[in-house]
């Protein structure tokens, strides 16, 4: 998160860090046959660690000022030597996790020259190359597989983002399909009852109005989280509870003042479900009977809730038209698909096509859930 947030700092501190651990060399006292630690050797020293501030934006300028202030603190002064080679593993480690293929290769060809040399100017011995070689060969593997899971983390979020993005675009399509098309309904029905029954034609436009305004307080409260945290300062959006089981009845009414003679009836007893869990219910639901109200033409409908076994089954059906002649059974729009990515999501199936007689439409779909305690509800 800091290393995001902010790169300078983390690469200053860095820096810092394999500077202290260089300094260990010339604060700890030197043997007696050995010539004392000088002021200009440790300036060399700071000199080599200084370009792992610059690490990400010029990882190959830095390997080569390392190199080269690296090679003249050898030859040059009579320094204590280090440890490990600490800046060389940290510039190999940045540009195998951050640069392009050209670039690593390019530090390869470099560390097969620059390694032996190094080797042949200290100690001359396989023991110091092999360790070297070993070193250098984990800091660059180190850095590939950091660069592997980074790549990984970022798939993965953009799957997220994606899976998001179709929950959003199902939620907006349920909310306006379902309160557009009642709207409708209901105003086309309103100058036939203005004609006729002045008294049905206020309810209807009392109904446009009620579904209109619980569209838009859906849509407020949906926009509203999207946007929560977008701005500093600005206050959080209202977290208004997802609608579950116990709107239903609510729903089913609104639907039938439409004109749409529909009952609500479950079995097997209700019980608690999880937020998510109802909500999906409560939306597929909500996108049927919008179906129904769309292109069934139908002046009945259904709706049936079963809870047993560990499974709740969900059935909605009407005295519609039914499939147009010649579709497949379980093809439709988008809300027919809508219902079966919700159902998947949860486990769960749907089906969709000619009633049980033959007559109308019935969508199906069965939910796993757990065998919870029946709750009132």
């Amino acid at each position: 998160m800091l290393a995001a947030a902010h790169p300078p700092a983390v690469d200053l501190g860095i820096a810092l860090l394999v500077q202290a651990a260089m300094t260990m060399p010339f604060v700890v006292p030197r043997p007696p046959d050995l010539e004392p630690a000088t002021w200009t050797a440790y300036g060399l020293t700071t000199l080599t660690v200084i370009p792992l501030i610059w690490r990400r934006r010029a990882p190959v300028a830095v390997l080569l000022a390392i190199m080269a202030t690296s090679a003249l603190y050898k030859l040059a002064v009579e320094g204590p030597g280090q440890p490990l080679p600490y800046t060389g593993l940290v510039i190999v480690y940045t540009i195998a996790a951050l640069s392009p293929p050209w670039k690593r290769l390019t530090t390869g060809a470099l560390l097969v020259v620059a390694v032996p040399v190094s080797v042949w100017l200290n100690t001359r011995s396989a023991r110091e190359l092999t360790f070297s070689l070993f070193v250098f060969a984990a800091a660059y593997v180190f850095g590939r597989l950091t660069d592997a899971r980074q790549r990984a983390t970022r798939v993965e979020a953009e799957r997220a983002a994606a899976r998001e993005r179709a929950r959003i675009a199902r939620e907006m399509h349920d909310i306006l399909s379902h309160a557009v098309s009642l709207m409708v309904v209901q105003a086309e029905a309103g100058p036939v009852a203005v004609r006729a029954a002045p008294e049905r034609a206020e309810a209807a436009f009392d109904a446009i109005s009620a579904t209109g305004r619980d569209a838009m307080a859906q849509l407020r409260r949906m926009l509203g989280v999207l946007r929560e945290g977008d701005e500093p300062g600005t206050p959080d959006a209202p977290r208004a509870p997802q609608p579950d089981l116990r709107n239903l009845p609510e729903l089913v009414e609104r639907v039938r003042d439409s004109g749409l003679d529909i009952t609500y009836r479950t079995a097997g007893g209700v019980r608690a479900l999880p937020s998510a869990t109802g909500a999906t219910v409560y939306r597929i639901v909500q996108e049927a009977l919008t179906n129904v109200v769309k292109h069934a033409g139908a002046t009945t409908a259904a709706v049936r809730l079963t809870h047993e076994a560990g499974v709740l089954e969900i059935v909605v059906s009407d005295d519609g038209k039914g499939p147009r002649r010649g579709a497949p059974v379980g093809s439709g729009g988008h809300g027919l698909v809508g219902i079966r990515e919700r159902a998947a999501a949860h486990g769960g199936s749907a089906v969709s096509g000619p009633g049980p007689d033959g007559r109308g439409f019935e969508v199906r779909v069965e939910l796993p859930v757990a065998s919870a305690v029946e709750g009132a509800r």
